[in-house]
C-alpha cells in the first residue's frame, strides 16, 4: 500500500513501527535511510489529514443575544468565518 493509500490511522501506526525501529539502534544506515524517508512522507500525510480535519469542524459560538450560530473553520490561520 502507498503512502498516499493509507488512512490516517494506518499512517500513525506506521509511523509508531518506524520509531521503535530507528530506536533500538540495530538497523543499517540503508534501511533506517529508507525508514527515515517514509517517515517524513508520512508526517507529511498525517499533518495534512490534520489540517482537512480542522477545516471541516464546525464551531458553535453563542452571540450576544444569545443564539447560538454555527460557523465553520474558513481561512487557513483556523479561524471560523465572520456571519
Amino acid at each position: 500500500m502507498s503512502t498516499q493509500e493509507q488512512t490516517f490511522e494506518q499512517a500513525m501506526a506506521r509511523l509508531e513501527e518506524i520509531v521503535q525501529i530507528m530506536e533500538r539502534g540495530d538497523a543499517p544506515l540503508e534501511q533506517s535511510l529508507a525508514l527515515f524517508e517514509e517517515g517524513t512522507k508520512l508526517v507529511r500525510l498525517c499533518t495534512q489529514a490534520l489540517e482537512n480535519a480542522q477545516q471541516r469542524v464546525t464551531i458553535l459560538q453563542k452571540q450576544d443575544d444569545g443564539r447560538v450560530v454555527e460557523q465553520k473553520f474558513g481561512g487557513s490561520d483556523g479561524t471560523p468565518d465572520t456571519p
